[in-house]
């Protein structure tokens, strides 16, 4: 595969210059990772203005690494790191995000974590497989009468959006509007947004603030068996969640866990068409195949963490305040770890993939995440074995995440779901 023209690598001083929005990259990042890991498997990318990690090992252990971080204003001012003051228009998207876990450390986050987990506990996730399957089958039933259809329209976006919705304890009548909400407030991460992003973002975050205070002020007052009434029971030694730390963790439940799943399932069904995997292989393919669609193709490509102090690492020292990217997809193709990266292989030894983070911030929603890979692309395939590719799926210009536009595929022979046992 061609490198992106943009690319330019000084191998002296180990310093990247890559545009994240050179189309040839947006298509296919893994020939460019591998080009620079050969030589800098960590390095300088000029257009971030930070170092970048694309070995698997280096990742694996800057996740655990407890020189770093998801914050830096808990041991550092504003002042001493040469930060300006936040902008005040931001204020409310910035409201959501100081409440949310992902972005604290030690000892909120700690506390946060536990309190989160003990809604989100494994029976809650696990009861959802027969609605999963469910929900799979109504939504291929309604492909009929045609004979081609975007599966991240009418596949991968509907299943955990819903998902999503029923376990908050909101109707599922209100996906469409969760996710303009996620769009909007997800755009704020992606390279080079723009005033307009950020404007859309902000009332993204105050209507869904607004919408979901109004729904926890009805289950203070009729507890329901949902997620939402789940988190205001939760309780971890005489502590509860805060109003604003409910919200914020509900936000971050549906705009992490669906915006990820989405790509997630579009991009790991386009590899096993492009595999050329049969019906049955997929059917069979159990834990072996979903942990290969998330290594192959992950949705999210960069994590960054603060350094936490001074940091001496490989040809960089890193002062107190500066960030690291540890680039997920880049580890996922390292041949260190992963023999023929390049080859999806369902039936390879897994050493671990990093698509889910890792230390304290692994993804809490990772278990749904695989729930629903598990059981609905295989359900995809049984009833449409004759599923093929309909021209060229092609990528957003959305990183670090990483995700088809569309996924256009001809469905072939399909097999009625009454003829199918029940999941």
């Amino acid at each position: 595969m061609p490198l992106p023209p943009s690319l330019k690598i000084d191998t002296s001083r180990s310093r990247v210059a890559l545009s994240p929005a050179d189309p040839v990259f947006v298509q296919d990042p893994y020939p460019t990772y591998r080009a620079i890991r050969e030589v800098a498997p960590l390095f300088f990318w000029e257009e971030y203005g930070c170092w970048c990690a694309a070995s698997h090992q280096l990742v694996f252990d800057l996740f655990r690494d407890k020189r770093f971080g998801r914050e830096i204003l808990h041991v550092a001012t504003r002042q001493e790191l040469g930060w300006p003051e936040p902008q005040t228009h931001l204020a409310p998207f910035d409201a959501v995000d100081a409440y949310s876990m992902l972005e604290r450390e030690p000892p909120v986050h700690t506390r946060l974590r536990t309190l989160v987990n003990r809604a989100f506990v494994s029976r809650h996730i696990e009861r959802l497989r027969p609605r999963i399957a469910a929900l799979a089958h109504e939504l291929i039933d309604g492909f009929e009468p045609r004979d081609r259809v975007d599966l991240i329209e009418a596949f991968a976006t509907p299943i955990p959006v819903i998902l999503i919705a029923e376990l908050l304890g909101v109707p599922a009548s209100m996906a469409p509007q969760l996710l303009d909400w996620s769009h909007r407030m997800v755009a704020m991460y992606q390279f080079n947004r723009t005033r307009s992003i950020e404007d859309q973002a902000v009332a993204a975050a105050e209507e869904f603030s607004a919408f979901l205070r109004g729904y926890v002020r009805e289950r203070r007052a009729a507890p329901r068996d949902d997620l939402i009434s789940h988190l205001i029971a939760a309780e971890a030694q005489g502590d509860r969640l805060s109003e604003d730390e409910l919200i914020s963790t509900c936000i971050l439940l549906l705009n992490a866990g669906h915006e990820a799943t989405v790509h997630a399932i579009g991009n790991g069904v386009k590899a096993i068409l492009r595999a050329g995997l049969d019906a049955s292989t997929v059917q069979a393919g159990g834990e072996g195949l979903v942990e290969e669609m998330l290594r192959f193709d992950p949705p999210l490509h960069m994590f960054k963490r603060y350094a936490l102090e001074d940091v001496a690492l490989g040809p960089a020292t890193l002062r107190k305040g500066e960030q690291v990217g540890l680039l997920l997809g880049a580890a996922n193709h390292d041949p260190a770890r992963f023999p023929e990266p390049e080859r999806f292989l369902p039936g390879r030894d897994r050493p671990p993939h990093v698509s889910f983070g890792g230390g304290i911030h692994f993804c809490v929603g990772a278990p749904l995440a695989r729930l629903e890979l598990e059981v609905a692309v295989p359900i995809l395939f049984e009833r449409l074995p004759g599923l093929r590719l309909d021209g060229v799926p092609l990528y957003g210009d959305t990183y670090h995440f990483h995700g088809l536009r569309a996924l256009e595929v001809s469905l072939g022979a399909r097999t009625s779901s009454s003829a199918l046992p029940s999941s």
